[in-house]
């Protein structure tokens, strides 16, 4: 039996308060003498800034106790009940996440693993860890190449169609944030956030509220994740592409490469990300089941780094302490859209995420300091498959397709990006200069009217939402603020079914990520791939 431990919730210092002492507000809170804690562990940080006044940091703890099965049950219990319900103190039971290791005997072939994302790299890793020997597929680049040529994009402003921020190593994760904060609660995050730890990331992401590991650290930390696979006996084959697919008896047989391999598998485990249009029609023609589903298009805002600071933090933004303020922000419209912020980047740049010619998308990303001039946000709007025009199951592709290419006309065909100032968007007239703001755009900027940019609905809706988003965070509409255009793969347009063992429609074939729309980004797309691991790791036990 499991012994269990308590956690208490809502531990609070004030920011001139020493951190230190915090084990000495433990006992004080319980009541116990020190020989009786015999160790804590700190399960969650945070920033409460709601009192812009009083900003508080605030500890959840888990703690190991002589007695932790009678504490809050027995003799401690009438001395602490006044601070049960503030404190929120419990009993917890610890999640261990356990590898099973397989029946070798029963492997007559190795699983193949589609994508090194976050989660095809975690996926790998558990089947490697089970003695598995994956075999892992990735069309483009690994992560150093890939540094070497988006760099070459952002200051020639001339797209490797085979190298770039969408596609390679760890997709676009490698040019983003390295956000790991997720919605979803499964206790398997915690294995994740070990892993990434292990492989070199900095350790408080395993109790931050907002833990982000930074485009400029995650990059080693994915080669570390790929070495760890590759000594376990797994097998990762960049510049391969998964082009063909045999099928029999409604089963996968085969996987057929663009380098003339034929590789007989009994799994297939497939997250291809958002951007693998190709990939979809090939998948679509093999008869899998694929559907439409809502997704979002949005732009890039941004703004100066103290802005933000001063606005989120007041007189105590320049603490030291505290981090680059972010912001979570919505807003609610009548025609059941809304305008939301997502994937958050305090304190750094807005990227150049293009992958087709003739096309233009933007990104957002942060390196670990985070202490750029500016930061940004996409500014989401949901579009539902209504909007398409079309029940075909990839119409949600042609749609992002022809807004992109709408954007890279507007930004006069040389891959810079269309902005306006956001006083001008919400008097409808064009940008021709900058304020006070320096954008961190690379290649550039073209200042324009972004109405030829983004479908009607779009621009009605983020018109109407940006007063009221000014109401919530001040200065948020202000004339140093640019609107960048366009942010079109927010997540995958379609969908593939799957059963209660991950499996689609054909058999041995398990689609995963947000791709088949169970999962968005790096902590709940690893956790998704993790349980998709489990089940196939299950069939050879």
């Amino acid at each position: 039996m499991k012994k269990l431990l308590i956690r208490i919730e809502e531990i609070t210092f004030k920011l001139d308060e020493d951190e230190s002492q915090l084990k000495n507000k433990i006992l004080n809170l319980l009541w116990i003498k020190e020989a009786e804690l015999l160790s804590y562990e700190i399960v969650k940080k945070a920033i409460d800034s709601r009192n812009k006044s009083n900003i508080l940091i605030v500890y959840s703890v888990n703690l190991d106790l002589w007695n932790n099965d009678d504490f809050l049950n027995k003799k401690h219990i009438p001395r602490i009940l006044s601070n049960i319900k503030r404190h929120k103190i419990r009993l917890i039971e610890p999640f261990i996440y356990e590898i099973k290791e397989i029946d070798k005997s029963k492997l007559k072939n190795r699983p193949v693993v589609i994508g090194t994302g976050p989660s095809g790299l975690f996926c790998a890793l558990h089947l490697a860890l089970a003695g598995m020997n994956p075999i892992v597929l990735e069309r483009w680049s690994e992560v150093n190449k890939r540094v070497v040529d988006v760099h070459k994009f952002f200051t020639t402003g001339k797209l490797d169609l085979n190298s770039n921020v969408q596609f390679g190593e760890w997709w676009a994760g490698t040019f983003s944030d390295g956000k790991l904060y997720t919605l979803v609660n499964d206790p398997r995050s915690k294995s994740v956030f070990s892993e990434f730890v292990k492989a070199g990331a900095p350790e408080e992401i395993i109790y931050s509220a907002r833990p982000h590991i930074g485009t400029d650290r995650l990059r080693w930390v994915v080669r570390n994740i790929r070495k760890k696979i590759i000594s376990l006996g797994g097998d990762i084959r960049f510049d391969t592409m998964m082009s063909d697919l045999e099928i029999e008896d409604s089963k996968i047989k085969a996987v057929i490469t663009n380098t003339g391999d034929r590789i007989i598998t009994d799994d297939l485990i497939f997250g291809i990300w958002h951007s693998a249009r190709e990939t979809y029609e090939m998948l679509y023609n093999k008869w899998f089941d694929i559907k439409q589903k809502p997704f979002a298009v949005w732009l890039r805002i941004e703004h100066p780094r103290e802005l933000i600071n001063k606005s989120q933090f007041w007189d105590a933004c320049h603490h030291i302490k505290l981090p680059t303020a972010s912001y979570k922000l919505v807003s609610h419209h009548n025609d059941n859209r809304s305008v939301y912020s997502f994937c958050m980047c305090p304190g750094w740049h807005v990227v150049n995420a293009s992958s087709e010619e003739w096309m233009l998308t933007v990104n957002g990303m942060s390196e670990y300091a985070q202490n750029s001039i500016n930061s940004n946000s996409a500014l989401l709007v949901n579009v539902m498959p209504s909007d398409f025009w079309s029940e075909h199951p990839l119409a949600g592709v042609e749609f992002q397709r022809k807004w992109e290419k709408a954007t890279f006309i507007a930004g006069w065909s040389n891959y810079n990006a269309p902005a306006q100032l956001v006083w001008d968007f919400l008097d409808n007239k064009s940008s021709t200069h900058l304020w006070n703001i320096n954008t961190t755009f690379k290649p550039n900027l073209t200042m324009t009217n972004l109405n030829t940019c983004l479908p009607d609905f779009v621009i009605n809706a983020i018109r109407e939402a940006l007063p009221l988003l000014d109401k919530k965070i001040k200065w948020f509409a202000d004339r140093d603020a640019i609107l960048i255009w366009i942010e079109a793969r927010t997540s995958a347009v379609i969908r593939f079914t799957r059963d209660e063992k991950c499996e689609s429609n054909i058999s041995w074939a398990y689609p995963t990520w947000e791709w088949a729309w169970y999962a968005w980004w790096i902590t709940s797309s690893s956790i998704d791939w993790l349980i998709v691991a489990e089940n196939v790791v299950r069939k050879y036990v």
